[in-house]
């Protein structure tokens, strides 16, 4: 955030929920551990590339980081960990939680498909913090459809060839690795479409113009000019590549809905300091029952919200079952939650909460983006919907 409260934390006591052992409360800690050392005290938002490097390197050196990629590609990634690190990395800055996110993000379809060499080259140095990683699956015409992907990939020899454009791509621009989607031509639809590991240096890749979001941070369309690249670097068989990166959303999907927790557990308890030590007719704000009743339905909206995320994290960790319905919902849930829980704060801090450079209103710009990304709350709906169907 750009302004820093005195608030100690995220309150912890929902590690005791039955989703949660040991290893999460310790997780917890070193949590809390780096937040308090100051590691995210110095971060500056009119650079969001310097500052995503930054983070990224701390993280990593915090060890921060096996919680978004597993350990080297030979640990599955705990998607409880994912979401306890991503809710309170959101509490503290909306930018440290997404340069973990997308280090997460950016390789998950590596540690999932890539062969043993690529996960050797690219996971250590990912979790290190030394490599940044991207994920590049829109295009313009192909956000939410993802079948009309155009971007094309052919085979030439012991090499496929890249042709074609990407964007809203996160980390686009100061990523050294990115996961790549496209067309290969098996099948029609969403059936002909692989997925590649490109570096920032291949020839032919290149980024073509940077794009500013409400929430900064980096962001880029980028494009491949008869960009080649090893056949050793596809991922999985051909034509894999869609089922490769839902199976990426559906770990990482749930995670999103846990950063949209950290975002509105802060707005929450910046809205009950407020509430207590602004003195309003006489008496404090929180003395008002419209006040109270408000509050009740923000803490309601944020357990509901929460309970939904960790189950799904814990019904993939724990039972290993699909979690496809049950991450969208807690997806979709979460942020529109999350929404209502920091328009109700800014509204309590009357012309305060849009200032800009303070708390509410820098929670205001980076929720609205959780809404659309990584599927928007329409296209959960589809997701879900469709589930319920094929039972």
């Amino acid at each position: 955030m750009a302004v820093h409260s005195t608030l100690p934390g995220p309150a912890r006591d929902f590690l005791d929920w039955p989703f949660f052992d040991a290893s999460h409360k310790a997780l917890a800690e070193k949590l809390d551990a780096f937040a308090s050392s100051g590691a995210l005290g110095d971060i500056d938002h009119a650079d969001a590339d310097k500052a995503c490097r930054m983070l990224v390197r701390s993280l990593g050196e915090a060890g921060l980081l096996d919680a978004a990629t597993g350990v080297g590609g030979t640990t599955p990634i705990d998607s409880r960990a994912a979401c306890l690190t991503r809710e309170t990395l959101a509490w503290h800055d909306g930018l440290a939680d997404f340069a973990f996110a997308m280090q997460g993000l950016g390789t998950g379809a590596i540690g999932l498909s890539g062969s043993e060499d690529l996960r050797a080259t690219v996971l250590p140095k990912a979790r290190s913090g030394e490599w940044i990683a991207a994920f590049a699956l829109s295009e313009k015409d192909a956000g939410s459809d993802v079948a009309a992907m155009t971007c094309a990939a052919s085979r030439d020899g012991e090499h496929y060839v890249l042709d074609g454009e990407k964007t809203w791509i996160s980390n686009g621009g100061i990523a050294d690795v990115y996961t790549v989607f496209a067309r290969t031509g098996e099948a029609p639809g969403t059936r002909g479409i692989s997925a590649f590991v490109v570096l920032a240096d291949d020839p032919g890749f290149s980024t073509t113009e940077r794009i500013d979001v409400i929430a900064p941070h980096p962001l880029a369309t980028i494009r491949f000019d008869n960009c080649r690249i090893p056949a050793s670097r596809l991922l999985g068989a051909p034509g894999e590549g869609f089922k490769i990166a839902m199976r990426t959303l559906d770990i990482f999907r749930a995670s999103v809905a846990a950063a949209a927790l950290g975002f509105a557990k802060r707005a929450l308890d910046e809205a009950l300091a407020h509430a207590k030590s602004r003195k309003i007719f006489g008496n404090t704000l929180s003395d008002l029952q419209l006040t109270q009743a408000t509050l009740g339905d923000m803490a309601a909206e944020i357990d509901a919200a929460a309970l939904l995320a960790y189950r799904a994290a814990w019904r993939r960790d724990v039972q290993g079952l699909p979690t496809t319905k049950e991450a969208a919902m807690a997806k979709m849930v979460a942020t529109e939650n999350a929404q209502k829980v920091i328009d109700r704060a800014v509204q309590m801090f009357g012309g305060r909460g849009v200032r800009v450079g303070e708390i509410t209103e820098s929670l205001y710009r980076e929720i609205r983006a959780l809404r659309i990304y990584e599927g928007a709350t329409e296209v959960q709906k589809l997701i879900i919907a469709r589930e319920l169907l094929k039972a």
